[in-house]
């Protein structure tokens, strides 16, 4: 979506927009005055709202949250990779790795 449609939907001003792209906590496409923007950045700029009106985060706090949290995206989205490629073994090799993976969670921490 265009910036002006990005402004309509997030009911954000637009110098808040450019002071968070300048601090990187958003990354829209193209460049300055042209920007696009995504339905991530959309959820992504209701997130800081949130942050900062409803739970009183303050600037230095948003970067570190935000980190955490595409951190927390890139796990879930490796680990889904994961899985999709352990899907498509044999049953055989699927069993050994549960196994391994059951033995892993019961044995204690030496």
């Amino acid at each position: 979506m265009d910036q002006r449609e990005f402004l309509i939907q997030a009911r954000v001003a637009s110098d808040a927009v450019d002071m968070w792209v300048n601090a990187g906590w958003l990354a829209p496409g193209g460049v300055r005055g042209e920007w696009t923007f995504t339905e991530i950045d959309l959820a992504r700029t209701r997130l800081i709202q949130d942050l900062t009106g409803d739970f009183g985060v303050n600037d230095e706090g948003i970067p570190i949250i935000l980190g955490l949290i595409d951190q927390l995206h890139g796990l879930r989205r490796a680990l889904g990779e994961m899985l999709a490629v352990l899907q498509a073994q044999p049953a055989n090799a699927r069993g050994r790795f549960a196994a391994e993976l059951r033995a892993l969670r019961i044995e204690p921490d030496g």
